[in-house]
């Protein structure tokens, strides 16, 4: 779909940069040489601008070959960034989708500056486009009308051909990864149950040439998952533990293993949720969701890493068989449990799910999960919380949620709060110490499997859906920290 050029291609539908007080140059230059000045005429008239994130549609004279030119506006060069990049192409991208184009020449010289190189440029180019162009996959019925999708989109460049291909495949992987784990997470929960996520998996091992495992619940039970099992019993459907493993080192080592909640809908089991509180929660395996996401980003770039994905998948429902508050569960770590609240499930599934990728060899940890209300209250719907027992491989984390923009700020973890999670007459921990820091509860909990393994969590119940469009695509899942999971997997230095 995304492809590099030295010439237009299939030049009806032409994309063009503008930095405000700055000329036309390269391909532009000759653009507009071609068409005797008619670009640097419409600048002065004022009918394109040049502001950050203004799109101005305009049609050339006849004869030219061309039908519709796009200005996007980019500001000031000085204050141009890679984020920029991002935002300017998606606009764009989205209008264009809006007129249902198919096939695009960007004028790719435009988006270059000092501080976005080609390669990074390119990057920003195919990521924000199929971002933005992403529709959610709905079941309503359809018209017989076809589809007109964007199907190509050339970057005429007079940069080193090769170098602008590169980055053009890498952000096209990042985007489509991202793409992957929303439309899982927009999926409906009888249409997503733990056997569909698990096939889902399969599949994508197959492609990518994954080692895949997935145990069913006898194989659990043998093991000891209790965490597991007990959120499990109240369903009708089966439980998986599904692992993916991807090997890009010679020897099975630092490995960085990705433990994703998989609770694919969420009743709060006796602690039931409300009614308005219980819609939506389809959406509570989205943390298993930007794993996959991640998983494929990897399969497609192939780093030299090795890594572990490994997701505790089942419903939270309610039965007579279903587990209660007072009830006294074994983890697979051996650690007891008592369930105070059913609806702080997600946290026994990722215990066990920590402890089993420790099983497998991770070396590291970063678990990621729609786990807490909580830290909807502390930090919003565009930051996501995290929690770490190791501040040298946090700012792994950290730099890669940077680069990626998705915004993660650390809460804290004191001797206190892990005396709340402890303090239990029945077991050695309780599962929900109370409203109080309700998201520290929730990762201290967590942590308290992790152990001494270099660990960090990531509560993304305020960011995985967003309420209202963006620029960045429709109302609906995120697909968030896919590409924060998958840059860390590139970027990734073993610890000492």
């Amino acid at each position: 779909m995304f492809y590099a050029a030295d010439q237009l291609q299939h030049p009806e539908t032409l994309v063009v940069g503008l930095f405000q007080k700055s000329r036309l140059n390269g391909i532009a230059k000759e653009l507009d040489d071609e068409l005797n000045g008619h670009l640097t005429q419409l600048l002065k008239d004022g009918d394109v601008s040049a502001k950050r994130n203004r799109v101005s549609k305009v049609y050339p004279p006849l004869g030219t070959g061309m039908k519709r030119i796009y200005f996007i506006g980019l500001g000031r060069e000085a204050n141009y960034s890679f984020e920029d990049t991002k935002e300017c192409f998606a606009r764009v991208f989205q209008q264009i989708h809006q007129d249902k184009q198919q096939e695009v020449s960007v004028l790719f010289d435009t988006f270059v500056s000092s501080e976005v190189p080609a390669a990074d440029a390119a990057h920003a180019l195919s990521e924000s486009c199929l971002l933005a162009v992403y529709e959610v996959q709905d079941y309503k019925h359809k018209s017989n009308e076809p589809d007109q999708e964007l199907t190509s989109v050339w970057a005429v460049t007079d940069e080193d051909l090769r170098e602008v291909q590169a980055g053009l495949n890498v952000g096209a992987a990042y985007g489509q990864g991202t793409n992957s784990a929303r439309t899982l997470v927009n999926m409906p929960g009888n249409m997503l149950t733990a056997t569909d996520l698990a096939s889902y998996a399969a599949e994508l091992a197959a492609k990518y040439d994954f080692e895949c495992e997935i145990l069913e619940k006898d194989e659990m039970e043998e093991l000891g998952m209790g965490g597991l099992l007990a959120v499990n019993k109240g369903s009708t459907e089966p439980p998986k533990m599904i692992v993916l493993k991807y090997q890009g080192k010679e020897n099975w080592e630092d490995v960085i293993g990705l433990v994703g909640k998989g609770i694919t809908f969420d009743t709060g089991g006796y602690s039931i949720k409300p009614k308005t509180g219980i819609v939506g929660m389809k959406s509570d395996m989205g943390g298993a969701a930007s794993v996959l996401g991640a998983m494929e980003i990897i399969g497609e770039l192939r780093p030299e890493q090795n890594v572990l994905a490994v997701i505790p998948s089942t419903d939270n429902m309610i039965s007579g068989d279903a587990m209660k508050p007072d009830d006294v569960i074994v983890s697979l770590s051996g650690k007891t449990i008592e369930i105070l609240n059913t609806d702080a499930e997600g946290r026994l599934v990722l215990a066990d799910g920590i402890t089993y990728a420790k099983h497998h060899g991770a070396s590291v940890l970063v678990d990621v999960a729609t786990l807490t209300g909580g830290v909807v209250v502390a930090l919003g719907t565009e930051t996501t919380g995290a929690m770490t027992n190791h501040a040298a491989f946090y700012e792994q984390v950290a730099d890669s949620a940077k680069e990626c923009g998705e915004p993660i700020w650390q809460l804290p973890i004191t001797e206190k709060d892990k005396k709340r999670v402890r303090n239990s007459q029945m077991a050695d921990l309780n599962n929900s110490p109370g409203r109080e820091g309700h998201a520290i509860m929730a990762g201290t909990f967590i942590g308290e499997f992790a152990e001494n393994t270099p660990w960090v969590h990531l509560d993304i119940a305020g960011t995985a859906t967003a309420n209202k469009a963006t620029c960045f695509g429709p109302s609906g899942a995120t697909g968030v920290m896919a590409r924060t999971l998958a840059t860390l997997a590139e970027r990734f230095t073993p610890q000492a």
